[in-house]
């Protein structure tokens, strides 16, 4: 068994459309013409898979778009990354997890999001397999190469598992095939609701390199606990690539959680997150002196983090591979 590395080969992408009865219900044109401008970046690296209640009421927004697959099927919310199917690589073949999901801790409804799997995978060859646990891939993250990424407050979260993190690590070795797992202690993205998912905060970009989230403002209410979260990483023997956060942005009065980490890795590309803030093109940039083979592209995603996702949140990736 072994977790795959989001910069493998790839068959697919999927993302879960905001629909009328979902909380982007007031801002919903806006929001629809954000997924545009993301699917036509998708498409040009590989194959769409739309998830939507009415593919009537969502196809015109795309229409002329290639690469592109509509599956009508509902949901309770957008966020794919953490109630769709994990694959992994099983003695030459590709196999699909589909865990439990409820909702980051029973903060929402999700029964409809639970069953997307099943539904969705009547349309796709291979094997889906029911985990009894409660894992959201945003919360995790693999170098391909048996180390696994996380943090504390998440996973040993009492509205999650309430298992031990000796118990989880059991369950990981088992199911992904890792020999180390890093528990990060500290770091958190105001505004994000998950508990601290890792995608927010620090991703593998190789096999040996992290990015990370900092913050470079000191009166920052992210400062302390991101510099206490990048002291952990420099004792992990990895190398480290920071990405410095955009300046705060609000909506409503609220502050959204605005991290570049949340990038996604496709066909020979990285989709990375854009804010018009100064320190776009500094990410950018800096992603691309680390990965000089890949197509770095930014995306505007300052509406997907209205409801505290962005880029990497909002899809799931299928990889290519025996099924």
């Amino acid at each position: 068994m072994r977790a795959i590395a989001e910069w493998e080969a790839q068959e697919a992408i999927f993302l879960s459309l905001p629909n009328y009865n979902t909380d982007w219900n007031e801002y919903l044109l806006d929001i629809m013409k954000s997924y545009v401008n993301l699917v036509k970046v998708l498409s040009k690296f590989q194959k769409v898979c739309l998830i939507s209640p009415s593919k009537e009421d969502f196809e015109y927004f795309f229409k002329g778009i290639p690469n592109l697959s509509f599956y009508e099927i509902d949901t309770n919310d957008t966020w794919i990354r953490d109630y769709g199917a994990i694959d992994v690589e099983s003695a030459g073949r590709i196999i699909s997890y589909n865990f439990e999901f409820n909702a980051w801790g029973g903060k929402f409804q999700s029964s409809k999001d639970n069953s997307v799997n099943s539904e969705l995978y009547k349309y796709f060859k291979g094997e889906l397999k029911d985990i009894n646990l409660i894992l959201e891939g945003g919360s995790i993250d693999f170098n391909g190469y048996g180390t696994m990424l996380t943090t504390t407050t998440c996973l040993l979260n009492d509205n999650r598992n309430n298992l031990s993190k000796a118990e989880l690590e059991d369950k990981f070795r088992s199911l992904f095939g890792i020999h180390r797992v890093i528990w990060l202690e500290n770091g958190f993205i105001k505004g994000d609701d998950t508990d601290s998912h890792i995608d927010t905060l620090a991703r593998f970009i190789t096999r040996d390199t992290i990015a990370y989230s900092i913050c470079q403002d000191k009166n920052d209410e992210q400062y302390e606990s991101l510099k206490l979260m990048e002291d952990e990483l420099k004792k992990t023997g990895f190398k480290l690539l920071p990405l410095p956060l955009p300046k705060p942005i609000f909506y409503d009065d609220v502050r959204l959680p605005a991290t570049y980490a949340n990038f996604i890795f496709v066909n020979d590309a990285l989709i990375v997150p854009t804010y018009a803030d100064k320190n776009d093109e500094i990410v950018l940039s800096s992603l691309k002196k680390a990965l000089p083979n890949l197509e770095i592209i930014g995306v505007d995603a300052r509406v997907f983090i209205r409801q505290n996702g962005s880029l990497h949140c909002a899809s799931q990736n299928r990889f290519l591979g025996n099924r």
